[in-house]
């Protein structure tokens, strides 16, 4: 499950990043939360 969310929360902030670059400011920023809230490191939503 660890696994999982760490590739879960990489896949969002990597989104996000790309979102930013595109120029979509907002919607980068909520993946880079929303990546961070789920990682394990942070705080899970789901453990």
């Amino acid at each position: 499950m660890v696994t999982l969310l760490w590739i879960l929360a990489v896949i969002l902030v990597v989104s996000g990043i790309f979102a930013i670059i595109r120029g979509q400011m907002l919607w980068g920023i909520v993946l880079i939360v929303v990546g961070l809230l789920v990682g394990p490191g942070g705080v899970s939503l789901f453990a």
